[in-house]
């Protein structure tokens, strides 16, 4: 009977098919996880595309006048810096002449056997030492004790500068870091908006970009008459930034720049007032305390209009409910509605 019994199986220990029962287990969800997001975004409607495309280049937006105002204060921190050194540089060619001719004197009277015993002290000691002797420099003659305070002068003149130079270098070298920080986040942020709508049919994406951009009504030559006719109207320095608002138009978005053959927001409107011969700051969160604030129903040509709750965009009104602005990478500047994003301000640059 024994020799008819089939072999029996071996069975699996129990921590064996724990492990086995686990990595089945773990591989289907991981398998069903991996699909689930690999199709997500694919699964989204073009409303949906739209939404989220609309969303990155908002937070890019954000990202870039973060951008605009660590490049800015590095820019400022890099004239400082370089200032500092220029007058270090003289500074110290001024403490080297003023060793020199304390040398000179002490020198000519060690010769004729005559060298003053605070002289002796200054000239062999450290300039903190014999500064810290300011009595004894006192009761020097005139010649060698206006010689040593100048030594003194000149060397506490240019310790400060050279503290101040290494302030300046500290506050560069991390704005520096900022501005990088913001340019990865900006590029991250198209690059996924880029990649949603790559995903879509190219009628579909015709469809998404047509209503981000509004009603297209931004083109080159847009504006109909209540544009030519503000711009008539208007004069001195507003009408001047308003010019120089529809000269720009088609030129393309080009985040980061002022111009003259690219505009980031905030960028077009700073060039736009600085042909003016007004200077403004470089960010939109900047730009909005600039000027006086203007009610939405007092808006006039040449005015700043600000949207969103972060201030993160910027156009420059030319009357008729529309402004000129440079919406957003892709899309060139144009004329577009101020009712096409949420109002959040506006200013009047003096």
């Amino acid at each position: 009977m024994a020799s008819h019994r089939k072999p029996k199986q071996r069975l699996l220990t129990s921590g064996t098919a724990r492990a086995a029962a686990f990595l089945a287990l773990t591989g289907a969800a991981s398998a069903t996880f991996l699909h689930g997001t690999g199709h997500a975004e694919n699964r989204l409607t073009p409303a949906q595309v739209r939404a989220k495309v609309d969303q990155y280049r908002r937070e890019a937006e954000q990202a870039t006048e973060k951008y605009n105002g660590a490049k800015e204060k590095a820019d400022r921190a890099r004239q400082a810096l370089d200032a500092l050194r220029d007058q270090a540089a003289r500074r110290t060619t001024r403490l080297n002449t003023a060793r020199n001719a304390l040398g000179a004197f002490g020198a000519a009277q060690y010769r004729s056997g005559t060298v003053a015993a605070a002289l002796q002290l200054a000239l062999s000691s450290s300039p903190d030492q014999y500064l810290k002797r300011a009595s004894i420099v006192e009761r020097a003659g005139n010649r060698q004790s206006a010689l040593i305070t100048a030594v003194g002068r000149q060397e506490r003149k240019l310790r400060q500068v050279r503290g101040e130079a290494a302030d300046r270098l500290a506050a560069l070298r991390a704005s520096q870091t900022a501005a990088a920080r913001h340019k990865r986040t900006v590029q991250r942020k198209l690059a996924a908006a880029d990649r949603l709508l790559d995903r879509l049919t190219r009628e579909q994406r015709r469809r998404v970009l047509a209503a981000l951009d509004g009603d297209g009504a931004g083109g080159a030559g847009a504006g109909g008459t209540d544009g030519a006719d503000s711009l008539t109207s208007t004069t001195g320095r507003a009408a001047r930034a308003v010019s120089y608002a529809y000269a720009a138009l088609g030129k393309p978005y080009v985040w980061g720049a002022t111009g003259p053959y690219g505009y980031d927001c905030s960028g077009l409107t700073q060039a736009a007032w600085r042909a003016a011969g007004v200077s403004l700051p470089r960010t939109t969160y900047t730009q909005i305390n600039a000027g006086q604030r203007v009610p939405l129903g007092q808006l006039a040509p040449g005015d700043l209009v600000f949207f969103y709750s972060g201030i993160s965009h910027v156009g420059i009104y030319i009357g008729g409910g529309r402004m000129i602005h440079a919406p957003h990478p892709g899309a060139p500047v144009r004329v577009a509605s101020i009712a096409d994003m949420p109002f959040a301000g506006a200013a009047r640059p003096a």
